[in-house]
């Protein structure tokens, strides 16, 4: 089949057009968009078809058409569509398509800063529930602002990169003393992963309705986590070493103007907000995205975590992020938190899925409480599109290896 022929109901037609970065046996790496199954060189089709924006285009990172803005985001989708659609235009740039197989997908921009939330409240409350189950599911201030921290942008790798098994120390209450060893209790957390381009004035906050003037994309992320390393460290600062050894994000970010039929109201706010997250005011766009994930091992889907179900929503977190005068760099990447619906087959995580270690989870090819060596995660995701259309977005792969003992 013609590269330009997609076949109908394919979730990566010309409505979606995801950007990477890529690279063959014989090119470096550059700008791609993913049409298909196949990738489009948009700064060779960009600079055959004299655009403006080759220069943007034809770059080894995301990196300057993030931060070109949202102008220039919107021309070159509608350029892009244009090229994929036109029959003229395909004849030209038809040479600078690549089958997917035949290219090498890297990390698509360099990560300036990364900061996780915690913006499920079922996610939460599970927690909650597993950690404190005499006491409050949610702690006091949940209801009142996202809660986040941050983590360490230098490990977030792209999908398809093993990921080293975790070492360190833990401790259960039945040891007298901490031990020093691989994790024994590896995790997922099943996220999405917002990417920020224009950055903004240090001292200045970004408020809810400039959310879609810095923010360029989304993409799938897995916040890979050791529960045993964690348990020990995090009283009283919060995660650390049993956060930090891996993120896998998607080799693909969709522009948010690919989203445009998922927006959503998020949940009823139960409390009233503070006026710079108040997004129940007629004047702030609903800023949810009804995003239908899928969580799979070894191939065998385990859980289907709604986005749509997230209270707190990536302008709030935005807003909150940056309302101390925090600035914004381009490349900032945040995660929006472990994505878990109201039903058990709707967790995010093993943690919630296996209640701790409590239960057992079935799987074809064994049983599990939590990942073994060898196991294989896949994040999958997609998006109510125009005319009924889904919009596909990257999947996160990572396999699990064994680290040094």
């Amino acid at each position: 089949m013609p590269p330009f022929d997609v076949p109908e109901g394919d979730p990566f037609g010309p409505h979606n057009l995801p950007y990477g970065v890529f690279s063959t046996p014989s090119s470096p790496r550059t700008v791609g968009v993913r049409l298909g199954d196949h990738v489009l060189d948009a700064g060779a089709a960009a600079g055959a078809l004299g655009s403006p924006y080759a220069d943007l285009l034809a770059r080894p990172t995301l990196g300057p058409l993030l931060a070109a803005g949202r102008t220039a985001w919107s021309d070159v989708r509608r350029a892009l569509t244009a090229w994929v659609t036109v029959p003229a235009h395909q004849e030209v740039i038809a040479d600078f398509l690549h089958p997917l197989p035949s290219v090498e997908l890297h990390l698509p921009f360099e990560v300036a800063d990364y900061v996780d939330f915690y913006a499920s409240e079922n996610h939460a409350r599970n927690v909650g529930q597993i950690f404190r189950p005499d006491g409050e599911a949610l702690t006091p201030n949940w209801k009142h602002l996202p809660i986040g921290y941050h983590g360490r942008s230098g490990t977030v790798v792209v999908s398809g990169t093993d990921v080293v098994r975790p070492s360190g120390q833990r401790k259960t209450p039945a040891d007298a003393a901490p031990v020093f060893g691989p994790s024994v209790k590896l995790d997922i957390e099943a996220e999405v992963g917002f990417v920020v381009g224009v950055p903004s004035a240090l001292g200045r906050p970004v408020g809810l309705g400039d959310f879609r003037e810095h923010v360029f994309g989304l993409c799938l992320l897995n916040d890979w986590s050791a529960r045993d390393v964690q348990a020990w460290e995090y009283v009283p600062l919060g995660p650390f070493l049993g956060k930090s050894f891996a993120t896998s994000v998607s080799a693909w970010i969709t522009p948010l103007d690919a989203l445009e039929e998922a927006r959503l109201a998020p949940p009823e706010r139960t409390h009233e907000l503070l006026p710079y997250l108040d997004d129940t005011v007629p004047e702030v766009e609903p800023g949810g995205y009804d995003l239908r994930m899928s969580v799979a091992i070894n191939g065998h889907e385990v859980s289907r975590p709604p986005f749509a179900t997230m209270y707190w929503t990536a302008a709030q977190q935005l807003a909150h992020m940056t309302v101390n005068g925090a600035s914004l760099r381009t490349g900032d990447l945040y995660g929006s938190g472990t994505v878990s619906g109201p039903t058990a087959d709707e967790r995010g995580s093993l943690l919630e899925l296996t209640w701790n270690g409590r239960d057992v989870l079935e799987l074809p090819d064994g049983k599990r409480t939590f990942l073994e060596d060898g196991d294989v995660v896949t994040l999958s995701a997609w998006a109510p599109g125009p005319g009924g259309a889904r919009v596909g977005l990257g999947d996160v792969v990572g396999r699990v290896v064994p680290g040094d003992r």
